[in-house]
């Protein structure tokens, strides 16, 4: 069965535009025209993921993109925006959105981001063994991998699926320096140049729930120039 893709764009020519080239490569696509619609859409045809456009009619794309997070709906979210304005960029990841492509973008480029965020969606989704279990438990950071669960000083935290892998990487590497590339390339497995600001972003994410003092971190580390390396706290 084909992956379902629900494209969210008031535009017809570039809603046209992405249907054809997502069909072409194999994925069933679902569209609609304006923010109400897409929720709708969304809620009651769960696709596998989502490309939503930030300028829309009735809901825009922060709002659809905030109301599918707050019903706890975990729909990979590939935010599209015509503007240059980092603040809408930063934004939307902060609400929820797993990635963003800055318009106008080629076929092949989508191509490539929606295949990289649904490989990364369907390894969440595989059953793990829960013999054996994997457990990081550092200061009072406690981690369950295979059961997409962390707790921080014995609160559970909340994490969209790519900050929850960006989190487990980072401790499956512990005290390494990790370049913004290399986090680009294991975590949405990009096989070209990507954003890295889109690291930055998450990065502050998890900082926000895992460090007492997000401004003075004990666990993620920037090393200036390089990237940034997660740490056993000192005592």
């Amino acid at each position: 069965m084909s992956n379902k893709i629900l494209v969210i764009e008031d535009e017809v020519s570039i809603s046209t535009l992405l249907q054809y080239n997502l069909k072409q490569a194999g994925f069933e696509v679902l569209q609609a025209y304006d923010g109400q619609e897409g929720l709708d859409v969304a809620i009651t045809e769960k696709p596998n993921l989502i490309m939503l456009d930030l300028m829309l009619p009735k809901l825009d794309g922060m709002e659809v993109c905030k109301e599918l997070r707050i019903q706890k709906i975990d729909i990979p979210i590939i935010m599209l925006t015509a503007k240059d304005d980092e603040f809408d960029k930063v934004l939307g990841l902060e609400l929820g959105a797993d990635d963003y492509m800055t318009k106008p973008f080629s076929p092949r480029e989508v191509v490539a981001r929606v295949k990289a965020v649904l490989r990364r969606a369907k390894t969440l989704e595989k059953a793990s063994d829960q013999d054996g279990e994997k457990i990081y438990h550092i200061g009072d950071l406690v981690v369950y991998p295979d059961r997409f669960e962390a707790m921080f000083e014995n609160k559970v935290l909340e994490f969209t699926p790519k900050e929850f892998e960006l989190l487990v990487y980072l401790l499956e590497n512990k005290n390494r320096v990790l370049t913004r590339d290399q986090l680009l390339s294991a975590v949405w497995h990009y096989d070209f140049a990507g954003d890295t600001r889109i690291v930055d972003v998450h990065i502050s994410h998890l900082r926000d729930q895992i460090e007492e003092n997000s401004r003075k971190p004990k666990f993620i580390k920037t090393i200036r120039g390089l990237g940034y390396k997660f740490e056993e706290p000192k005592v």
